[in-house]
């Protein structure tokens, strides 16, 4: 390849990005902030999931302090349906730890903001080139997709992945670093798609070395995907009185810091009641009696799947007093706490077969 790749690769991306950029919120401000809180919610997430909740976000909590200060429930409960939420949790203490650290300003030193719990490489790097217009390559797998068929590389190797950091850099257009990172997320949107490359239409295609080739697709190679674990998951939705149990997840599990109707996995040799009482006793040192099978739902997580069935439960004999790793709250307050998708599609069949039993 010759040099004047490096002028035709920006001046060629960024003419089309001009006329063809997609219409997002995050992109009509310069606040860094506001660009930060973006790529947290991108991060393994589809963009127009995102909007909705991104425009939420900052209307409620237009500033960093304004995140440092707030519960961390209230923001969970924010963030609730979004997913990932340790993204949700990292950004809180990340935005803390600048107001105590940093006198409120996101750090102006790359490797000082990359060290802030949950940020990394690749979110660093689109702040700071879209925010601060600083010459660094945000490469997620849309853009390594793209200039993996630029270069025409098979693999996605190390090595590899440094070579298309820095090809990007070299080409990267040094007034507009963030458009070229975004133009680039936008191309693999729109034209340099997983399954179909529409390379007529595509603004690089003179020099992509994967267009002179009869399947510009088969670049980057594939990576099988693994066969998805599917678990059996019992819970209880536990009355006393006029209240039902609800317990807290702990902060380095999955879904940690969100609350759940309690139960947990079945193992092979036991039935669901007899899992679900186990459980019920082990964890919480409560005894219950079972009453009917409500019914069941199924969900699906990144690296697995469940069937997670429900039953009313009351408590037996007296209960011990309340940690703060439970709650006994009523239906209506269901809106207080954060709950994870599978709880909300439980919460659903309760609506249609009553909640008490």
């Amino acid at each position: 390849m010759h040099n004047t790749n490096n002028s035709y690769f920006s001046n060629s991306l960024l003419h089309w990005y001009d006329s063809n950029s997609r219409d997002l919120p995050w992109r009509k401000t310069n606040d860094l902030y506001k660009i930060w809180i973006s790529e947290v919610m991108l991060q393994q997430t589809r963009v127009d999931t995102v909007v909705p909740y991104y425009l939420r976000w900052v209307e409620k909590y237009n500033s960093i302090k304004s995140v440092a200060k707030a519960d961390d429930l209230k923001l969970l409960k924010l963030w609730e349906g979004l997913g990932y939420y340790s993204r949700c949790r990292n950004f809180h203490k990340a935005c803390k730890i600048i107001i105590n650290d940093y006198g409120g300003a996101i750090p102006s030193d790359y490797q000082k903001f990359r060290l802030l719990p949950g940020v990394g490489d690749y979110t660093a790097s689109a702040v700071f080139s879209i925010g601060l217009k600083q010459t660094y390559a945000a490469t997620d797998v849309n853009v390594i997709r793209v200039m993996a068929r630029v270069l025409r590389i098979k693999n996605i190797t190390k090595r590899n992945k440094k070579r298309i950091n820095n090809t990007l850099i070299k080409w990267m257009d040094r007034e507009r670093p963030g458009d070229i990172n975004q133009a680039l997320m936008d191309l693999a949107n729109k034209i340099c798609r997983v399954d179909h490359a529409q390379c007529s239409t595509c603004p690089i295609d003179e020099i992509c070395m994967a267009n002179k080739m009869s399947v510009p697709e088969s670049y980057p190679a594939r990576v099988k995907k693994k066969v998805i674990p599917h678990k059996e998951i019992v819970a209880g939705i536990i009355w006393r009185r006029e209240k039902f149990l609800i317990t807290k997840r702990t902060e380095n599990a999955l879904l940690g810091g969100l609350w759940e109707l309690p139960g947990g996995e079945i193992v092979s040799s036991e039935t669901p009641i007899g899992s679900l009482r186990r459980q019920i006793k082990k964890e919480w040192d409560i005894d219950i009696n079972i009453k009917k099978k409500v019914g069941y739902v199924k969900h699906a997580y990144s690296h697995f799947k469940i069937t997670l069935t429900l039953y009313q439960c009351q408590t037996q004999g007296s209960v011990k007093s309340v940690d703060k790793g439970y709650r006994w709250i009523t239906p209506i307050e269901i809106n207080d706490f954060p709950f994870p998708k599978s709880n909300h599609k439980l919460f659903k069949l309760l609506n249609s077969s009553g909640w008490n039993v």
